[in-house]
């Protein structure tokens, strides 16, 4: 394990693809830093991710490291249909035709066929339709029954499949389609520790997503990607609705418009944090990494950007998945992680514990919080069953590293998308008392060399072993010489 993954806060996500098939590619990558892998189902067979996922698995068993999986669902995303003869070269003025019939011709430099039937019930004469993220513009002059009639407002080339989205939003397309409810199900069979729900438009699209989750026998944490307009006036409703949030900065950009993207970043990062779950930030972090081995200086910002506003993680896509130096740009994000957090030492930041304290676990972790910050301690444990204990106590923001210690591997690969979490293997018995249980605690983390003689930690668990959402103690414990615990006194 590189000195990088031992320190750094912030989580890296990286996506898998023929890129980091190549031998020994994906021990380079998890050996530079990465803590979850992005299967991508829009692309590949099933038995892709299926190889992809066991492959994963090996690997970070042979690392001694925890690294979790995220299947991120294709979502309904509304593309072009194929041209007869490739791209064609559309020009400002000219008129096009959008044509959403299930038996449309191969396109032309006049008309295209639309992989979303519904589009004319959801666009009006003005709209504007933004192609291929944006680089293509058409203003809807007229709807004429399965016909959407025109005018190039961007000119550019237009290829086979190019996404397509209405400026501001306002696209009735349901989040789950056909082939997203076949890849639940494939997400369940690999035993994803994450599953990512594209175009969420509604708390309710999650919660549809959890049921059939559920029903096909997975239990997954549920990712929502913020990537429509129309999830913004209801973004708390989707973050309640969720266990992790993505700024899934690409189609959102598109349909908000660049100028509004940074702002809106720091919007759903913040109040993503407040709501006790965890946020992912995405999309051309590092663009260039694609055919270059460093990034740009925008780039190194942007990511450092993210870090600072309290991401928990940040996430490669095309730049590990098909990309030509998938190992630096891991590296190299590790790299710029690691800088941001130095020239900003985290505070103890308490304002997200919020007006009232719900939950037992909450305010245990609000107070190893407080008294962290008070005694100077070298870390906070916690023994926590699901994780649950360890995300309360990432929320609030602090200077004091925290170990998640679970016997539940699912579990640890979860709180492996959690900043200032380092989730550690460590089981107990029924039988054996919490007292005993927190001396070994420490005495494992002095031995990883985690903690020296003369450290003070605090620590969290449940004096009802076994059961899920139980935190209810808290303890200030000494080292002494060889991890024992030289004192041990309730607070």
């Amino acid at each position: 394990m590189t000195p990088e993954t031992q320190t750094r806060r912030t989580k890296i996500v990286a996506t898998l693809g023929p890129a980091t098939d190549a031998p020994g590619m994906l021990e380079r990558i998890i050996a530079d830093g990465v803590d979850v892998v992005r299967l991508n189902l829009s692309h590949g067979s099933p038995d892709d991710h299926r190889a992809r996922a066991a492959a994963v698995k090996a690997a970070a068993a042979a690392a001694g490291r925890e690294v979790g999986v995220l299947a991120d669902l294709q979502g309904p995303k509304i593309r072009v249909e194929k041209f007869a003869n490739g791209p064609i070269q559309l020009e400002v003025g000219q008129p096009f035709v959008l044509d959403c019939r299930v038996d449309a011709a191969p396109g032309d430099i006049h008309r295209v066929g639309v992989s979303y039937l519904g589009l004319p019930q959801d666009v009006r004469p003005g709209d504007v339709l933004l192609l291929d993220d944006g680089l293509v513009a058409l203003t809807v002059n007229e709807v004429a029954g399965t016909e959407i009639r025109c005018t190039v407002l961007v000119g550019g080339k237009l290829s086979d499949r190019k996404g397509l989205n209405r400026q501001g939003g306002g696209l009735s397309v349901s989040a789950l389609s056909d082939k997203d409810k076949a890849d639940i199900k494939l997400a369940a069979e690999i035993g994803a520790d994450f599953l990512a729900v594209s175009f969420v438009r509604c708390a309710d699209d999650m919660h549809q997503a959890r049921r059939l989750l559920h029903e096909a026998g997975g239990s997954a944490a549920l990712v929502s990607k913020i990537e429509r307009a129309d999830a913004i006036p209801v973004l708390g409703e989707i973050i309640d609705a969720s266990d992790v949030v993505m700024v899934a900065r690409g189609d959102l950009g598109v349909e908000i418009g660049d100028a509004e993207l940074p702002g809106l970043q720091k919007k759903i990062i913040r109040e993503t944090v407040q709501r006790n779950r965890a946020v992912i930030t995405a999309t051309q972090m590092l663009q260039s990494m694609v055919r270059s081995p460093i990034p740009t200086r925008a780039e190194v910002l942007d990511v450092a950007n993210a870090v600072i506003d309290g991401t928990d993680a940040v996430m490669l896509s095309e730049e590990t998945a098909a990309g030509a130096h998938p190992d630096k740009a891991v590296a190299a994000m590790a790299r710029i992680c690691l800088g941001a957090e130095r020239q900003f030492e985290p505070k103890e930041d308490l304002a997200n514990a919020g007006p009232r304290l719900s939950r037992t676990d909450q305010a245990i972790a609000l107070a190893a919080m407080v008294l962290a910050g008070q005694l100077g301690v070298r870390a906070i444990v916690a023994l926590t069953e699901s994780g649950a204990t360890a995300q309360w106590l990432s929320r609030y923001r602090s200077a004091v590293p925290i170990y998640g210690l679970s016997p539940f591997a699912a579990s640890r690969r979860r709180m492996q998308v959690l900043r200032d979490v380092r989730a550690v293997e460590f089981s107990h018995g029924e039988n054996q008392s919490m007292a005993s249980a927190t001396r070994a605690a420490v005495r494992l983390l002095f031995a990883q060399g985690k903690l020296v003689e003369g450290d003070s930690v605090v620590i969290t668990y449940g004096d009802r072993v076994g059961h899920v959402g139980g935190t209810n103690t808290l303890k200030l414990l000494a080292v002494g010489a060889g991890g024992a615990v030289d004192s041990l006194r309730d607070l």
